[in-house]
């Protein structure tokens, strides 16, 4: 029982940094389900009070610094809230339409496309909102990627 305890902890753990660059999977929701796990197959005990309440900041932190890196690069390079939006959109789709490049193409696009079409943006416009758009995707997965690597190391030095 111990090997499949850990099994699924680690699964949760991977599938929580495929999250990272598939928007449609909660990827700290899996790393956080993974402490979950350890304490249901093991011990609640062995993860303190402490563990949680910091655990449980960052999964805050990572669900607000997702829709900021996004907002912040679209707006830095001109973009408004029709292209923010595009973006999103695109960011989900994307993986879809195109498998694996599609995560960067489906912002791009997304975000090009609201632009003309809600803005009447001109498409140096557009285009700058959707470099921005991407340029805030990758922000966010490099920061997400960081915490969620912290998150994991102070479990294992935690148990």
């Amino acid at each position: 029982m111990e090997v499949i305890g850990w099994i699924v902890i680690l699964l949760c753990f991977v599938i929580g940094f495929i999250g990272l660059i598939y928007p449609i999977i909660p990827a700290v929701l899996f790393v956080f389900g993974g402490f979950v796990m350890y304490g249901l197959f093991f011990s609640f005990s062995d993860l303190p009070w402490w563990f949680w309440a910091i655990q449980s900041l960052f999964v805050i932190l990572l669900f607000g610094a997702d829709a900021i890196a996004n907002a912040f690069g679209v707006k830095k390079f001109g973009g408004s809230r029709a292209g923010l939006w595009g973006s999103t959109i695109g960011l989900i789709i994307g993986p879809f339409v195109l498998p694996i490049i599609g995560i960067l193409i489906g912002p791009f696009v997304g975000a090009i496309i609201a632009e003309i079409l809600f803005n009447k943006s001109s498409l140096k416009k557009s285009f700058m909102s959707g470099i921005g758009s991407v340029v805030g995707f990758i922000t966010s997965v490099f920061t997400k990627g960081i915490i969620q690597i912290v998150m994991v190391a102070i479990f294992f030095f935690t148990i």
